[in-house]
């Protein structure tokens, strides 16, 4: 039993770590590597989950996705502004050097980045999040 929760605890602290990188290159998916830590962590120590769940990180990125709020104008905005300008350089250096295929394959990311942004993911207006159901006041 020790076994597992060790193991749990390795891959939450990895998958911390690879969200963390993704904060500041927005190429990597945040969004599920913190999702991932919550889980490793979750059935790792309820003191860890408690404690991540608690942070600003958490609070910042995540809180309102994993309740089915969905995000802000402004946060949408910021992670779509920030791939696209990421992606777009890379885009560029391919572009210059005449690398066709994963122009056009970084090209295909992109798009899917910005459509699930604008189509799949809810947004929310702010200072409207809560634990109520809509409809309630």
């Amino acid at each position: 039993m020790k076994l597992k929760r060790l193991i749990f605890l390795i891959l939450g602290c990895i998958c911390l770590g690879i969200g963390c990188i993704g904060i500041v290159l927005p190429v990597l998916p945040t969004v599920p590597f913190f999702l991932a830590t919550v889980f490793f962590f979750a059935n790792s120590s309820k003191k860890l989950h408690d404690w991540f769940v608690g942070t600003g990180m958490y609070k910042k990125h995540l809180e309102s996705f994993v309740q089915k709020k969905g995000m802000t104008v402004q946060t949408k905005t910021a992670v779509i502004a920030s791939v696209t300008a990421l992606m777009g350089f890379g885009f560029a250096m391919m572009l210059w050097k005449e690398i066709y295929i994963p122009c056009v394959i970084l090209a295909v990311v992109w798009l899917c980045h910005v459509i699930y942004f604008v189509f799949g993911v809810k947004t929310i207006r702010t200072g409207h999040f809560s634990t109520e159901p809509e409809g309630r006041g």
